[in-house]
């Protein structure tokens, strides 16, 4: 009796491994092998940002010009300049000229054309 019980449940599991390996009861399809190589697409061309300074603007801190505080507080009284904070977001809101708008001097360097500057006016920048 011992023996037939041994035999029916190996009978049985291995009616269960043959279920669970059949192929019809798989669910995800294979993948196709594509007849055609895809298309490529248009390679964007980035031109390089100049990496040398123009001519006329300084080399060197001690070639910077400084503006005396009367001289910029009357050129922004008068709408002949603005001022700008080169620091980042945190100094400024720690403390800034009243007035001054505030964009991070590494903004400047990445992209000096896209600033939103009227380049009519005077823009004195500082950064203490």
């Amino acid at each position: 009796m011992a023996r037939i019980k041994y035999l029916f449940l190996a009978i049985s599991i291995l009616i269960l491994m043959m279920v669970a390996c059949s192929p019809a009861l798989r669910q995800t399809k294979p993948t196709a092998i594509p007849t055609q190589m895809p298309t490529s697409t248009a390679t964007q061309v980035v031109q390089p940002v100049s990496t040398q300074p123009p001519a006329n603007l300084p080399q060197t801190d001690a070639e910077v010009p400084r503006v005396p505080v009367d001289q910029a507080k009357a050129a922004v009284d008068s709408g002949e300049a603005i001022i700008v904070d080169v620091r980042g977001p945190t100094a400024f809101e720690a403390s800034h000229v009243a007035g001054a708008r505030s964009i991070p001097l590494g903004e400047i360097e990445t992209d000096p054309t896209g600033l939103d500057l009227d380049k009519n006016q005077w823009i004195i920048t500082y950064c203490t």
